[in-house]
């Protein structure tokens, strides 16, 4: 007997015959004795069509009334997988993230889950019924729906199933798995049949799309190990856990990723007094603006000035340049320069330490493909730099080709 949870994405979901192929195969892998939990996102384009339609009323961001109108998208799906399953004579019931207990914080589209009472969802699995959960959502202490941020319903998903004890949790994606690079750009990308909870967490924080970050700072708190595999193959995938069990752990290097969705942002002249980084960075943090690959440089010794580099995301840049705005104001900064024509191009793995000449490594094959890094930024297991968004593709390859040659 066996207690899983299996969670679809848009893409698996996104049609009313791919809901009943879901369905299928997920009786068709189902043993008699065997529980199932099932998250799913939005069917297809769904939440982008959402925005769209938020968009036409209004340029502002209203957070609440956002999550209100985005969580709609996942009800459809579950209602309508529910309703599959019955069809094939499996009794099943859908919950919202509310009535499957997940509690978050008050950020609204950034909500983090804070607590999972999932007493209602093993009654049901207890009565033999498949339970179908909303990913991607929750409520706060004041009972308003609050949504997790894109690949929210991963979180959902390895949350739940650490909730309820599960024995793996299964994410079924459209690749067959994690590979060393996105397949999509490095054609010999490579598929891991392992790879740790602290690769993973970082090369998910540096780009890797195929599972969302607090997803992995889940399964690590609760040592659920996570089974990566494609919905439209039987393939055994990528799993996910605390250590390798294979030859895998040889591997320097785990994987090379990218993100595109980044901006550079400068803050020019800022004075060299303490306090003033603080002021600074704490009002991002106040306002749940995550910086990343921060740089400070010396602008003018005699003046005591500095420069302070650093990224954020490219939905996070309008608030970001009006609190940056405002303070430059306050201090009388010089400027506050903005930059979205970036990308992040990172090598990951735990084997790095230790291991003398990953960067030369990875700054010689950048330099090779003649493109110029303008920050850097490192980790224990990590090595990032950003580079012009127009030879991303170019750098990935790159650095792929040096430390996974044919």
């Amino acid at each position: 007997m066996s207690l899983v949870v299996k969670k679809f994405g848009g893409s698996s979901v996104a049609t009313p015959e791919k809901i009943k192929a879901v369905a299928a195969r997920v009786l068709q892998e189902k043993r008699p004795e065997d529980s199932v939990v099932v998250v799913v996102s939005a069917m297809g384009d769904t939440t982008d069509e959402l925005i769209s339609l938020a968009k036409a009323i209004t340029g502002k961001h209203y957070g609440r009334e956002m999550d209100m109108l985005l969580s709609t998208g996942e009800q459809v799906s579950i209602a309508l997988l529910a309703m599959a399953f019955s069809e094939l004579g499996q009794p099943a019931v859908s919950f919202t993230g509310f009535q499957a207990g997940i509690r978050t914080s008050a950020a609204y589209g950034k909500g983090r889950i804070n607590n999972i009472e999932p007493q209602r969802v093993l009654t049901e699995l207890e009565e033999g019924k498949i339970v179908v959960v909303a990913g991607f959502q929750g409520i706060n202490a004041c009972g308003d729906i609050v949504t997790l941020g894109r690949g929210g319903s991963d979180t959902t998903a390895v949350a739940l199933a650490g909730a309820i004890k599960a024995d793996v949790c299964e994410i079924f994606t459209d690749v067959e798995g994690i590979y060393s690079a996105d397949p999509r750009i490095v054609v010999n990308a490579k598929k891991m049949q392992e790879v740790t909870y602290n690769e993973m967490l970082e090369m998910a924080r540096l780009g890797a799309l195929v599972m969302q970050p607090r997803s992995v700072e889940m399964g690590k708190h609760y040592h659920v190990p996570i089974h990566v595999r494609s919905t439209f193959t039987e393939k055994t995938g990528t799993i996910i856990r605390e250590e390798y069990t294979m030859e895998e752990r040889e591997f320097i290097i785990r994987g090379v990723t990218h993100d595109t969705n980044v901006v550079k942002i400068a803050v020019l002249g800022v004075p060299d007094r303490p306090g003033i980084a603080y002021k600074i960075f704490s009002a991002l943090a106040e306002a749940n603006i995550d910086v990343d690959m921060i740089v400070q440089s010396i602008r003018n010794a005699d003046k005591n000035m500095n420069d302070i580099v650093f990224t954020v995301t490219k939905p996070d840049l309008a608030q970001a340049k009006e609190i940056l705005e405002t303070i430059a104001r306050e201090l009388n900064l010089l400027d506050v320069v903005i930059k979205d024509s970036v990308a992040k191009v990172s090598v990951v793995g735990a084997g790095m330490l230790g291991s003398p000449g990953i960067a030369a490594t990875m700054f010689g094959a950048l330099g090779d493909a003649g493109i110029n890094i303008e920050v850097i930024s490192t980790s224990e297991i990590s090595i990032s730099c950003l580079i012009d968004a127009s030879q991303v593709r170019e750098a990935v390859n790159a650095i792929h080709q040096r430390f996974f040659p044919e």
